[in-house]
């Protein structure tokens, strides 16, 4: 079941929601994989509940931290604070008092959305998402055709390109660029393996020196800038390849040059116009690739600059893609592919962000 047919559907949860005749109460992660689902759910679940009683009491709660429970306000390479660390049972009776006891916990009271805040280390209510005054603002790659690592000179800025030469690389799938912590839920399993992959705010730089990693850096802020809600990046490319992925990671460079891992998502070629149907590429043709993010909410102090990375891999969260047109999982044969990144007036690759304003 290559593409998404009957079977998948069978077993999604999102193609039943107007079965659905409960409140809800979700509590999602910034660093979890599944938090675009689970606000997809929520706002789902408001429009197309079976009852008014489903659709008028849904909530969701997002938390800095990643699949598993959370054990300290540490999480990688970043200390949100005391006001970091939560202890999810007590929501869970707050809720569960009011739900099944009658007794009034005061949650329905309160907005239907609490998420934390990185880089502020708050937390606030909201009551819609994405946020009503988020303004989604372009910021634009742009480079002068040497983006790769980060000594490249890839850039960041909301003005649009013109005339500015491709930044290219070699994506091999028998060296790809492995997964430095992110939006995975492998802790769990692999806590006590001898080679483990940690999720969450870990800095990229050492990915970041590879040749096949593409950086483009904004200026340093002069006062923050607060991002919260879904994120995209539209990318223009090329590829050698009749099938390749393409990866994009949003991050936030301290002034010290760590490079801390926000979001991150990745594109199949094969699937970039549908995942009902396979569409192989033409080799060395542009393509548009609409590369969705896991969302996030962050402000980016003043001192700060905003990075976006481009690769082909992240290895093993994401499956590697061989570059060949065989079916997923029954390919034994790898390809290199030479992989090309545009950023002119035609073809303006970029990242939209939602930019919340100081309220």
């Amino acid at each position: 079941h290559c593409t998404y047919d009957d079977y998948w559907r069978a077993i999604n949860t999102e193609e039943k929601l107007h079965e659905i005749d409960v409140p809800v109460y979700q509590q999602a992660a910034w660093y979890d994989p599944y938090t675009a689902s689970e606000f997809r759910m929520f706002n789902g679940m408001r429009e197309h509940g079976y009852s008014e009683r489903a659709r008028k009491n849904q909530k969701i709660y997002c938390i800095p931290w990643t699949h598993h429970i959370p054990e300290s306000s540490k999480l990688g390479d970043l200390d949100f604070g005391p006001q970091g660390y939560v202890d999810l049972k007590i929501e869970d009776l707050r809720w569960f008092d009011y739900w099944l006891k009658g007794i009034d916990s005061g949650i329905m009271r309160e907005p239907p959305i609490r998420l934390f805040v990185m880089g502020a280390n708050e937390w606030r209510f909201e009551n819609e998402w994405p946020l009503a005054r988020a303004q989604f603002t372009r910021y634009y790659l742009h480079s002068r055709g040497h983006a790769n690592t980060l000594y490249g000179d890839g850039t960041l800025s909301p003005d649009a390109p013109r005339g500015e030469p491709p930044d290219c690389y070699d994506y091999d799938p028998a060296n790809p660029a492995p997964t430095l912590g992110g939006n995975n839920s492998t802790w769990t399993l692999m806590k006590f393996a001898a080679d483990q992959i940690f999720p969450g705010p870990l800095d990229q730089r050492p990915l970041e020196r590879r040749d096949d990693v593409l950086c483009y850096t904004g200026d340093v802020l002069e006062r923050d800038l607060e991002v919260t809600g879904p994120l995209v990046v539209v990318l223009y490319a090329e590829s050698s390849a009749r099938d390749t992925d393409f990866t994009a990671k949003l991050v936030d460079v301290y002034p010290d040059g760590k490079a801390i891992h926000l979001a991150e998502g990745i594109l199949r070629a094969r699937h970039r116009h549908s995942l009902e149907a396979i569409e192989f590429l033409e080799p060395n043709a542009v393509a548009e690739y609409h590369i969705e993010l896991a969302p996030t909410s962050n402000v980016f102090k003043a001192g700060h600059r905003l990075r976006v990375e481009i690769s082909s891999s992240n290895f093993p969260r994401f499956d590697r893609n061989l570059n060949t047109t065989d079916d997923v999982g029954f390919g034994t044969q790898m390809q290199l592919a030479h992989q090309t990144v545009l950023h002119t007036s035609q073809y303006p690759s970029h990242i939209l962000l939602p930019v919340i304003r100081e309220q």
